[in-house]
């Protein structure tokens, strides 16, 4: 470990919790699991580890890239461990106590036992959360990284998943230009504003402000893709209803969380807003909520994609405290 290195070296200050101004309260509470620097040190620490994984090749860090929002640029379906492919683009990781559910198809309520979805997965880490403890305890650096945060050397999956959450559950991205601008401490261009405007109108029954995500499901009228044969949240819920529903995804950061769609069918912004915004895209299991855009023209979609430049958060992107400190 590297965290002698003052720039990955974690304070008391850099894990206290602040709701920012102007969000609701989350849904997760640390209220059952203080932070602390040390905790959040061995969260960090697991994260970058591929000791989670099977074969010790795939950590969490290895798909949720820091640079990308903690989502992966690199591929348009997830990528497991002996080069298996998963069926569903990576979701970022960014203000996730705020969620109410988890995974594209809310597989998952509660953000603490989150990280037992892709670590149990077939096609991602293939482990058991029963290995991932035995190893963690057959290894020399995890037993006073484990004392530290909790006062002895016991490595048990509560602990384990606590210490995750510490990590991911200060994700938090409240610092973009738009964030500055609802502060009242920056200025819009006009086309930004104008694309503001437009969003309001058109895309923030789905994608709420200031998360930019109402938690819900919605069928957006994607064609299916035939040789995934994802069905959606009705894999939970076996509601026929509830078929080809996926959440509803943040759009903040969406600079950097490409490609775009649980299936990452789209690589850039246009490629969204020429889908919504053409009426021919529609079909009969459309949400009405996305039937209402209705027609987009040329300018409209370039100020709406404008707007959605101004949620990048480069404060989030860059934060040392979540950088790999394993990484030289």
């Amino acid at each position: 470990m590297n965290d002698e290195n003052p720039y990955f070296s974690i304070s008391k200050k850099d894990v206290k919790f602040i709701n920012p101004k102007g969000f609701p309260e989350p849904v997760y509470s640390f209220k059952n699991n203080k932070l602390t620097p040390d905790g959040f040190l061995l969260g960090r620490e697991l994260f970058y580890d591929e000791i989670l994984s099977k074969d010790n090749t795939v950590s969490c860090g290895s798909c949720h890239q820091r640079f990308a929002a903690f989502s992966h640029i690199d591929h348009t379906l997830s990528h497991g461990i002996y080069g298996r492919i998963g069926n569903r683009n990576i979701p970022s990781m960014q203000n996730l106590i705020w969620n109410n559910s988890f995974m594209w198809d809310g597989g998952i309520v509660n953000l603490e036992i989150q990280p037992l979805g892709p670590i149990s997965n077939h096609l991602e880490m293939d482990e058991t959360i029963e290995g991932v403890i035995f190893k963690l305890s057959k290894s020399s650096k995890y037993k006073p990284l484990f004392e530290k945060a909790f006062g002895d050397t016991i490595i048990n999956s509560e602990r384990v998943l606590k210490a995750l959450t510490q990590f991911v559950g200060l994700m938090i991205s409240n610092k973009s230009k738009y964030d500055k601008y609802i502060a009242g401490k920056e200025r819009f261009t006009p086309e930004e504003e104008h694309g503001l405007q437009l969003f309001r109108a058109k895309c923030a029954s789905c994608h709420t402000e200031p998360l930019f995500t109402n938690n819900s499901f919605k069928n957006n009228g994607l064609i299916p893709d035939s040789t995934l044969n994802d069905i959606g949240r009705e894999k939970i819920t076996t509601n026929p209803s509830d078929k080809y529903l996926y959440k509803v995804p943040t759009l903040r950061n969406i600079e950097m969380t490409y490609p775009y769609m649980h299936d990452g069918r789209f690589r850039k912004l246009k490629d969204i807003l020429n889908f919504y915004g053409s009426t021919e895209n529609h079909t009969s299991s459309t949400d009405p909520l996305v039937t209402k855009i209705g027609l987009l023209d040329f300018t409209e979609k370039k100020d709406i994609i404008l707007f959605l430049l101004t949620l990048t958060d480069k404060e989030f992107l860059f934060d040392r405290r979540f950088a790999d400190p394993n990484v030289k």
